[in-house]
């Protein structure tokens, strides 16, 4: 078959496009076009991870936080608390690409990751994007040296993903000079080692705002160690803040606006978390697929019996368009980012938050994958995946936070649905226009597209299709709630999904048609089976995906004509899965670990 070679673009495309727009392969990044600098730094990470952190996770595990904090000024000789810090801080204002990387390779210790991301991501982008030229001057370059650890203050006993609901207050002293913070702050990793803490409070009960507290500050003190299910070698503390009096000049940003401060940010976690969750994959793969090889059971290998392979595939496959999808947002982000100065926070966050439905999707489904892969991961040790004698043990308690970290997978579903509705209506994504051409197109009784000839096009017309069932289904879903869509929790929750397996489906597709365009079908043949394997069941997803929603919001006739509608979008004829997961598993089992 003729397969076009791709040519470059640089067009820049909006947060949430995909959902009713073409995207050309070439206009996506994928891992294969890592620069040398890429590379070099992924080399520097797992070398670091392998001789310095590794050897030393069970002192982590035992709450030795002298050896966290000398491990995290290792790091920082290496640079690795310096990424997103410009240059003139004394960081290496590296791009969202190098940044994704260290995020990646960091997850091969669960804890150590949480530490270094606790600093160096919600710790440290507080003052880096909303903080005075003072404060950038004076924290961002001990931050960068691991001088000062910094620590995210956000989360009260009754106030988690109600983040607006905290009841830390703030007041103003008679002088001005000072804010006194009392309250009580909940799971604040690095809690226990943290310089400085980035904390939000009710100024006079009101004004949600965020302040930059030093541990030294009369009236700061934290509680013991939470005893935790997993990411023991992480120090997790509650914050406790009686009459603290804080410096006027350490309020970040403004009074009143410190929900700017803790939704961006939060964004930002999501991204990263996302990524992470692709490299925890990875690495559990790396343990669970030497062990199916080694391992044998009436007389042969367990890697060689079906179900196995099965396992072994899907981890794979879900990993490899994680990955897929990781990426294609990063590139995105990082194309939005160029030209922007490094002191333009405002341009920095906006060309960020563009991508906030991308972030969340990566967060929800990154996690979920992560969660799949541990749990089969133990599955395939057996009872020995149950023993604290081997490391995918803890991988599997390590993984469960994920789906809670950065605002609850439950939470960041309806945000996903939310913000793309919030979108339609403000016509910054023309949805509606989208949808009233759907319903045009199905009074006259057409059914578009169908599968071409192209390559791949079975594949290129079901994620078409599958972004016209999510149009109709939403669509139906907001004629009859309109602006109560928020409280149909059921309802979001299952539009999410489908908006989440569109993005996943056509993120594989596209890496695919870009691999196979530079490298040729023979050199790419597992990735292609990857991505027919995932679409084929993508589509069984959302066909049940949207059926429940229709069927939540009509009955009798009006909801047969409506399924009927959606059948000719979810048409798919399957596809041999069992066979093509075989040959999937053969690779990663020849290779001897996940290999994408």
């Amino acid at each position: 078959m003729n397969i076009p070679a791709l040519e470059s673009t640089t067009a820049i495309k909006k947060g949430g496009s995909f959902l009713v727009e073409e995207t050309a392969p070439e206009a996506i990044f994928t891992p294969e076009e890592f620069t040398e600098e890429h590379l070099m730094i992924r080399k520097t990470i797992e070398d670091f991870m392998e001789n310095e952190v590794a050897p030393r996770i069970e002192e982590m595990e035992h709450k030795n936080f002298d050896v966290t904090v000398g491990l995290l000024r290792k790091a920082a000789t290496l640079g690795l608390l310096a990424i997103d810090i410009p240059e003139k801080y004394g960081g290496l204002g590296l791009d969202k690409i190098s940044s994704m990387v260290v995020a990646e390779k960091l997850t091969r210790v669960g804890s150590f990751a949480v530490s270094h991301g606790g600093h160096t991501g919600i710790g440290t982008w507080p003052i880096l994007f909303f903080g005075t030229e003072e404060q950038k001057s004076k924290y961002l370059p001990k931050l960068a040296t691991g001088e000062l650890l910094a620590a995210y203050a956000l989360t009260e006993p009754e106030s988690g993903s109600d983040a607006l609901g905290a009841k830390s207050t703030a007041r103003l002293t008679a002088d001005g000079k000072h804010y006194i913070l009392n309250g009580t702050k909940a799971w604040i990793t690095n809690a226990g080692f943290a310089d400085i803490f980035i904390v939000f409070a009710k100024v006079n009960g009101e004004k949600f705002s965020c302040f930059l507290v030093e541990k030294d500050y009369p009236g700061v003190s934290t509680g013991k160690e939470e005893p935790k299910m997993g990411i023991e070698g992480s120090s997790t503390r509650t914050l406790i803040l009686e009459d603290v009096p804080v410096p006027v000049e350490n309020v970040i940003g403004q009074i009143g606006k410190g929900h700017k401060v803790a939704f961006n940010v939060l964004n930002l976690g999501r991204f990263k978390l996302g990524v992470g969750c692709i490299g925890g994959s990875k690495t559990a793969m790396g343990e669970s697929i030497p062990y199916a090889i080694q391992r044998r059971q009436f007389g042969k290998p367990i890697a060689s019996f079906g179900a196995i392979k099965n396992k072994i595939a899907e981890m794979s496959i879900r990993t490899w368009v994680g990955e897929s999808m990781a990426y294609r947002t990063v590139g995105l982000a990082n194309e939005a980012l160029k030209g922007i100065d490094v002191d333009d926070s405002e341009h920095i966050l906006s060309a960020i938050e563009e991508y906030a439905i991308e972030c969340s999707i990566l967060k929800v489904m990154g996690s979920e994958i992560l969660s799949y892969v541990v749990d089969e991961s133990v599955q395939i040790f057996g009872g020995y995946g149950y023993s604290r004698e081997y490391p995918i043990e803890r991988a599997y308690r390590d993984a469960r936070i994920n789906r809670i970290f950065e605002g609850t997978n439950e939470i960041n579903r309806m945000l996903i649905t939310g913000m793309v509705l919030k979108r339609a209506m403000k016509n910054t994504l023309p949805l509606i226009p989208a949808v009233q051409n759907l319903m045009a197109e199905i009074a006259e009784g057409r059914y578009t597209p169908e599968a071409d000839d192209s390559y791949l096009g079975v594949e290129k017309a079901a994620v078409s299709r599958a972004k016209k069932a999510l149009l109709l289904a939403a669509g139906a879903a907001v004629q009859k709630y309109m602006d109560s869509m928020d409280k149909q929790q059921e309802i979001t929750s299952y539009l999410a999904d489908m908006i989440m397996d569109i993005y996943a489906m056509e993120s594989a597709l596209l890496r695919t048609l870009k691999l196979v365009a530079n490298q040729g079908e023979a050199k790419t043949s597992i990735q292609i089976d990857i991505t027919r394997v995932f679409i084929n069941d993508a589509m069984m997803r959302i066909e049940n995906s949207a059926k429940q929603v229709l069927a939540a919001i009509t009955e009798g006739e009006a909801l047969g004509g409506q399924i009927a509608a959606m059948k000719r979008f979810t048409r798919y004829t399957p596809i041999n899965t069992i066979q093509i997961k075989r040959r999937i598993a053969d690779h990663m089992i020849e290779a001897g670990r996940y290999c994408g």
